[in-house]
């Protein structure tokens, strides 16, 4: 049985029309997505995964996903929500089916909230998320002299984690080294690069206001 769009809550049709565009490549839409629905989403991990560094890694990949999945999102099917919500669930029960446990639920808030503005205030400040990485990265060639710049072991976790999709723990398993010691080459990774981009556009601004003279 088909949905009617036309009945659903204003906040439901809004973040289906951002994951349509997010769909087809809009990174505007993407990071209003990211500030509309993060806050829920990061409340629907932390309450079944309790480590909140380990949630806040993972609330990063679940964007990453939901970037890449995007197209595919059928407003027919069901709420944009609920299929956002499917994608944090999966994660967060994977990341604990790796480390040999079980799902413990807490509860965190009310899961009736439709806006998640309880959730908001738990929301991570992660520095560079999924939406300001893929704004940074705009310039491919910018980010690929920024990722010459980095270490081999940081070149091949970042590519691991944010192209190929995997998660902390899965790239620590694909490199047979120290989950610590992968987030670490992650987080300078990501540091590194938010500094070369942000030089480089620095560069190109420079250059635009000379030219505007």
């Amino acid at each position: 049985m088909k949905l009617a769009t036309a009945d659903w809550p204003e906040r439901s049709r809004e973040l289906s029309q951002l994951l349509s565009r997010t769909g087809l490549g809009d990174r505007a839409a993407f990071r209003q997505l990211y500030d509309r629905a993060g806050g829920q989403l990061f409340a629907v991990i932390l309450r079944i995964q309790r480590d909140r560094e380990v949630a806040e890694d993972l609330l990063q990949e679940v964007f990453v996903n939901i970037w890449r999945a995007a197209g595919g999102f059928d407003a027919q099917q069901s709420q944009p929500m609920t299929w956002m919500t499917q994608i944090a669930r999966n994660r967060a029960i994977d990341s604990l089916r790796r480390a040999q446990t079980q799902p413990k639920l807490q509860p965190l808030g009310n899961e009736d909230d439709e806006d998640g503005q309880a959730a908001l205030e738990q929301i991570p400040d992660t520095g560079t998320g999924p939406a300001e990485l893929l704004e940074q990265a705009s310039d491919a060639r910018e980010l690929g002299r920024c990722m010459q710049g980095l270490t081999p072991p940081q070149r091949q976790c970042v590519a691991l984690a944010f192209y190929d999709g995997l998660s902390h723990a899965e790239v620590a398993d694909h490199l047979s080294q120290p989950l610590g010691t992968v987030k670490s080459w992650v987080r300078r990774a990501l540091a590194a690069l938010r500094d070369c981009l942000e030089r480089a556009a620095a560069r190109e601004q420079r250059m635009a206001d000379g030219a505007a003279r």
